[in-house]
């Protein structure tokens, strides 16, 4: 039987990747939407470990490109499930940067997306609660409410008045 709750740490899942030719535009940069796969296979692991179903990434939430990476840079992203609803999951991830000659190493982006456990025939099923233990984690875990209550209401899916009223039985 899987547990009722799961901490932050039990989700944490880490990627490392070099940057490639293959992987770059003709300006020699990482192309956004190899790190966007690079995010989605890692924050999916993260999603997995938390439920240990079957996951589907349901929504990018927030994508961040703070600063290029370059040809020959080494991209590590660390995923952790920031908060769980009834099916879904919301998952925050960090990516850095190390410059392979230095082995400087520096934030660059960061994104949240949000994926859904389903059963064998793909319908959604449920997950089980997050338990925040750091100040940083209880932070995102109440952030992640009001990201869903908005992509809810721009996707017509809640009015705003729902999300007033579901905001006052979580406090």
């Amino acid at each position: 039987m899987a547990p009722k709750t799961r901490t932050a740490k039990e989700t944490f899942a880490t990627t490392t990747h070099i940057v490639l030719p293959n992987d770059t535009n003709v300006l020699g940069n990482l192309m956004g939407g190899q790190l966007l796969n690079w995010m989605d296979i890692t924050s999916a692991i993260s999603a997995n470990r938390h439920c240990r179903r079957v996951v589907v990434t349901a929504a990018v939430n927030n994508v961040s490109f703070d600063q290029p990476i370059r040809l020959g840079d080494m991209v590590t992203i660390e995923a952790k499930v920031s908060r769980a609803f009834t099916s879904s999951m919301e998952v925050f991830m960090e990516v850095f940067v190390e410059d392979n000659a230095t082995g400087k190493r520096s934030k660059s982006n960061e994104a949240m997306y949000t994926f859904v456990a389903v059963d064998q025939l793909g319908a959604p099923i449920m997950v089980p609660e997050l338990v925040p233990e750091t100040e940083e984690e209880q932070r995102r875990f109440e952030g992640a409410l009001r990201r869903r209550q908005l992509r809810l209401i721009l996707a017509g899916k809640m009015k705003p008045s729902d999300a007033t009223e579901l905001k006052a039985l979580f406090n």
